[in-house]
């Protein structure tokens, strides 16, 4: 069989992966000129449906727990098992007992269990939540080595809409470009994004420091870098970070650790995160055509499982069948 792959971020790439695993021909096309620039790029590549649940469907749950094995079969060496640490600071106590209550899967934490956990975190916060069977990857060397992968299996790779190596008519086309796709169903939620480096802070694992306003992720990333997001605005404005969104983001960072006040700003970065009105994914199939969309918040979590509907209803496909809309239910 013979697939056609428009969009070369995380659904794109963990759609072609699950196509070859399964012995199809594949070819990506990307409209970018590298693997870069996407929402993707701008994740913050938490695998985290427990902490995930507090604001979304128990499908986000049920789709995204197997997430951590499918990346880690996937890319060996690449998922961090190290749990999320949520926070809280005094004044926001409440927050943590609503975000405890709406969730499962975690463990209540005095202030030495914090420490014991983040050891520069100690004497900072009385209490927390552990998470202990999430997980989180480098969203960028996750794409990076998944399309490296892909190459040397034989997938072809065509950037700024190339043309296609792969001889003859493709038996499907999916789609999986995100806010580019002509769907009206579509929504753009804005994601704001800084990127953070000093050597004065080490963490383990990400940190969800809860604010009743603005609540924010600050994850550890290789070289002393930081990643710290991730803004939720209902726009499709593609201009740069806001002065309030970074001075949010700032604040929170040096709420959880006063020395980020000294870190390098490396990167300040916007992504802007298709999302259905339920903010709910789905693989819908219209004949050949395949779509993977609406991944919201969730991209690298609930990847792996919208690849493998989308990969099940091209391998069992029938051509007289009607349209299929398959994901959520």
């Amino acid at each position: 069989m013979k697939v056609t792959v428009k969009g070369a971020g995380v659904a794109g790439l963990t759609l072609a992966f699950e196509l070859v695993g399964r012995g199809a021909e594949v070819a990506v096309v990307e409209r970018r000129e590298r693997i870069a620039g996407n929402a993707s790029w701008q994740a913050g590549g938490m695998l985290a449906p427990w902490c995930e649940r507090e604001s979304a469907e128990e499908t986000v749950l049920t789709l995204g727990r197997l997430a951590a094995d499918w990346w880690g079969a996937a890319l060996p060496g690449h998922v961090e098992r190290q749990g999320t640490l949520v926070l809280a600071p005094s004044r926001d106590a409440a927050e943590l007992d609503r975000f405890a209550a709406r969730t499962t899967g975690h463990r209540l934490l005095d202030g030495d269990s914090v420490a014991a956990l983040e050891p520069d975190l100690a004497g900072r916060f009385g209490r927390g939540l552990f998470f202990a069977q999430e997980a989180h990857l480098d969203p960028r060397r996750a794409l990076r080595t998944l399309a490296e992968k892909l190459a040397a299996a034989g997938v072809h790779f065509a950037f700024g809409y190339g043309a296609v190596r792969m001889p003859g008519v493709p038996d499907f086309v999916a789609d999986c470009t995100g806010m580019e796709a002509t769907n009206p169903a579509l929504r753009s939620v804005r994601g704001e994004m800084l990127l953070l480096r000093t050597r004065d802070v080490s963490l383990s694992r990400p940190v969800r420091l809860l604010h009743p306003r603005f609540p924010v992720y600050v994850v550890p990333r290789a070289g002393g870098l930081f990643m710290v997001g991730a803004t939720m605005i209902e726009s499709d404005a593609t201009g740069p970070v806001t002065a309030r969104s970074a001075m949010e983001l700032l604040n929170a960072a040096y709420t959880l650790h006063p020395a980020f006040a000294e870190a390098e700003i490396v990167e300040a970065g916007v992504g802007l995160r298709p999302a259905f009105p339920d903010n709910l994914p789905r693989v819908e199939r219209k004949g050949n055509h395949i779509a993977i969309n609406g991944l919201y918040r969730h991209g690298f979590l609930l990847a792996p499982a919208m690849a493998r509907q989308a990969a099940d209803l091209m391998l069992d496909h029938d051509s007289n069948k009607e349209p299929v809309h398959e994901a959520h239910h």
